[in-house]
């Protein structure tokens, strides 16, 4: 009975239990579980494994610099995508938006790559968790390496389209950041910003080189430049002062300031309205392209490239041309190498302010161009860079010589047909100018840049009805490279000559957009702040020791003229300005922008003598000092002075009762013999002879009395 008993409690006849039940396996299943789940809890809890130093071994594979190893690292390391620098602060200006069909197509491009290696990235994951610190790390840096320099070798050859990450680099490296120069007007980041297809004329300046010569005496310039702001004449019109090779300035050149512009949005005289120019230029922003500066050899030591590029970037300039000059040396067939190693002379140049060095910056442009597979915009930019350097240092004939290269390996382009014109018309050269012009306007009849210059060089050919429609249709168009106040200037002057009241219109306009000071003066080489009033006294110009010595000695300045008048007629030179409308008017001239003219001095020797003592007038080389007869029947447009650097002087030598009268503004008056009148002649003014004999006056112009004289020393002359 009692074996029994045991047999029905699973028991056996000799006391062992024959074999566990169901419900003792799951008991014993849940305390080994249990013992699994607090042990894990231990080891966080008491820190029994050093997660810090896992972490360290993989810091050693932290590729982009966030602190930690993660899949984009891995792809670093695998040569999907080079080591990333930390980022230098651009400009918008310098950034560029990558179009929607190009960044879906690299986005789909990199989500492949990122699927297809998942696993080996997944490997390198694993294989970095259990190495040691270092522990092959050589070997694969190597052979990414290897793996990068094959990449990118196939990428200069095959692919068009860059990837994300090689967009950002060429941005960032490939363009040269924009530095101000006292000269220029566009510099070679505003090349890279615009589309070179339509590279947009840049305003013509003085050419003024870096050894800028200060010297009155030694200062070369022209002696028959013009006297007041209405010229036929391109060159004379524009240039300030002529270049003047190898002397080193003893000062820095005066700067002159612009007038600040008003608001003028509201205006209607241009077609466009300011809202309209600030869409247009949106849109075609828009549509603008980065040039291509790289051609395949040069993608392949793309590294050593940006390396010397953001040395020139960050001013360094010494260091960068050394660099450019090693690579150039190297990779004598590099046409970025001996493009960044001219930039990096044209630095040198403005920071030595160095003519031989600019020299040497002209002569490596031009070698960039005759290299093999260079890129064309490369071409576009390194021509159109060392024509305006050319120009800069005054030495208009190579430049031309530049631009028309420019027009021959680009003809479809019109930009550079317009350049090649504005480079005829620096050196005088009205006539092929005008070919050019109509060239451009039969390609392109809309341009408006063509119509402002082609109606300029009719103006200058006294075609005044012809000239209006092409100055105005070329303001209106809003075009780059038109809104200069000369324009303004000759198309209110050509509307006043017809008659036209409007032409106060495009006066106030020229106003409100800075080019002028006011709408009576219009002259556009000033200082700014100078005091501008039409009519001064003699108290006002602090002048009165040398307004007293002319009205003192009137008789003898007069006697002295009359005499030349009576034996040497032929030293009384026509006036040639197109000032007349009509009649005779004619000047002999004894200074002429600061300098004596011994010859005519000799005629007039005593009044010579007694104008030696005031600096003010003989140094003042924004004028001249001259004899002034103008014969009955003659009427001088109005018309305004070149600056507002000066003040002009009339002592009356020989003046008809009636019949004669000037206007400085919106104010006549008349001359007396013996007395001087003083007014700024950079305000329009205007003159009627309708007496019935000769007018004869002593013209001097001074300096404004606000200049300093460091002003007076470094004002380049007019």
């Amino acid at each position: 009975m009692a074996d029994d008993t045991e047999t029905k409690h699973g028991g056996s006849k000799n006391g062992k239990k024959e074999g566990l039940s169901g419900s003792s396996f799951f008991t014993w299943f849940m305390v080994i579980a249990l013992l699994g789940v607090w042990t894990s809890v231990a080891v966080v809890w008491f820190e029994l494994v050093d997660y810090e130093e896992v972490l360290g071994k993989l810091g050693i594979y932290d590729a982009d610099g966030d602190g930690d190893f993660d899949v984009e690292d891995a792809k670093v390391l695998l040569g999907l995508k080079e080591r990333s620098v930390p980022a230098q602060p651009t400009s918008p200006d310098s950034e560029e938006t990558i179009q929607p069909a190009d960044k879906s197509h690299v986005e789909s491009e990199h989500k492949n790559a990122d699927v297809e290696l998942e696993e080996e990235i997944q490997s390198v994951l694993h294989e970095a968790l259990h190495s040691q610190p270092g522990e092959g790390h050589e070997d694969v840096d190597e052979s990414i390496n290897d793996q990068w320099q094959e990449k990118e070798e196939v990428h200069g050859e095959t692919f068009e389209a860059p990837t994300t990450d090689d967009l950002l680099r060429e941005l960032e490296n490939e363009i040269p950041e924009a530095y101000e120069t006292p000269d220029s007007d566009q510099k070679d980041a505003d090349l890279l910003t615009d589309d070179l297809g339509a590279m947009e004329s840049e305003p013509y300046e003085a050419p003024v080189s870096y050894e800028y010569d200060m010297d009155v005496e030694k200062t070369v310039s022209d002696p028959e430049a013009p006297e007041d702001g209405v010229h036929g004449d391109y060159n004379e019109d524009h240039v300030e002062s002529k270049h003047t090779e190898d002397v080193v300035a003893n000062e820095p050149e005066e700067s002159e300031m612009p007038v600040q512009a008003e608001d003028y949005s509201n205006d209607d005289l241009v077609g466009k309205s300011e809202k309209e120019t600030e869409q247009d230029k949106t849109e075609k922003a828009k549509k603008k392209k980065k040039p291509k500066l790289l051609n395949k050899f040069d993608k392949t030591i793309k590294a050593e490239l940006d390396a010397a590029e953001k040395l020139r970037k960050k001013g360094k300039v010494e260091e960068a041309l050394r660099a450019f000059e090693e690579l150039v040396n190297q990779y004598p067939q590099s046409p970025r190498a001996r493009y960044g190693k001219a930039q990096s002379e044209d630095d040198l140049a403005e920071k030595m302010r160095s003519n031989e060095m600019l020299q040497k910056a002209i002569n490596t442009y031009d070698e960039v161009v005759s290299l093999p597979n260079v890129p064309s915009d490369l071409i576009k930019m390194s021509l159109k860079r060392e024509a305006d350097r050319q120009q800069f240092l005054g030495r208009m004939r190579g430049s031309l010589v530049t631009l028309q290269k420019l027009v021959q390996l680009f003809p479809s382009d019109t930009s550079f047909k317009n350049d090649l014109g504005v480079g005829y018309l620096l050196i005088g050269d009205n006539s092929n100018a005008k070919k050019v012009y109509e060239e451009v306007l039969s390609l392109a009849p809309n341009d408006g840049f063509a119509k402002v210059h082609y109606g300029f060089i009719l103006k200058a050919e006294n075609k005044i009805a012809e000239s209006i429609p092409y100055l105005k249709e070329g303001l209106e168009s809003g075009d780059p490279g038109t809104d200069d106040g000369r324009f303004y200037f000759h198309l209110g002057d050509a509307l006043q000559r017809m008659g036209d009241k409007e032409a106060y219109k495009w006066y106030e306009l020229g106003y409100q957009r800075g080019h002028f000071a006011s709408v009576w003066q219009r002259s556009l080489y000033n200082v700014k702040g100078l005091k501008a009033q039409p009519w001064w006294t003699a108290r006002e110009t602090g002048y009165t020791e040398l307004v007293k010595s002319l009205e003192k000695n009137w008789k003898l300045i007069r006697d002295e003229g009359l005499a030349v008048m009576d034996k040497k007629r032929s030293l009384f030179l026509p006036e040639d300005e197109n000032l007349r409308e009509k009649g005779d008017w004619s000047q002999f001239t004894l200074w002429q922008q600061g300098r004596k003219n011994e010859n005519a001095c000799k005629s007039v020797p005593k009044t010579c003598a007694l104008l030696e003592r005031f600096p003010e007038a003989t140094g003042c080389r924004r004028g001249q000092i001259k004899y002034s007869i103008m014969h009955p029947g003659t009427h001088v447009w109005p018309h305004t002075g070149p600056t507002n650097c000066r003040l002009r002087m009339h002592l009356g030598l020989v003046i008809p009762k009636e019949g004669c009268r000037i206007r400085c503004a919106q104010e006549n008056r008349t001359w007396e013999e013996g007395k001087v009148l003083i007014f700024d002649d950079s305000f329009e003014h205007e003159v009627w002879q309708d007496a019935e004999n000769y007018r004869l006056i002593f013209i001097v112009d001074v300096w404004h009395p606000e200049l300093t004289a460091q002003q007076r020393r470094t004002l380049p002359a007019i």
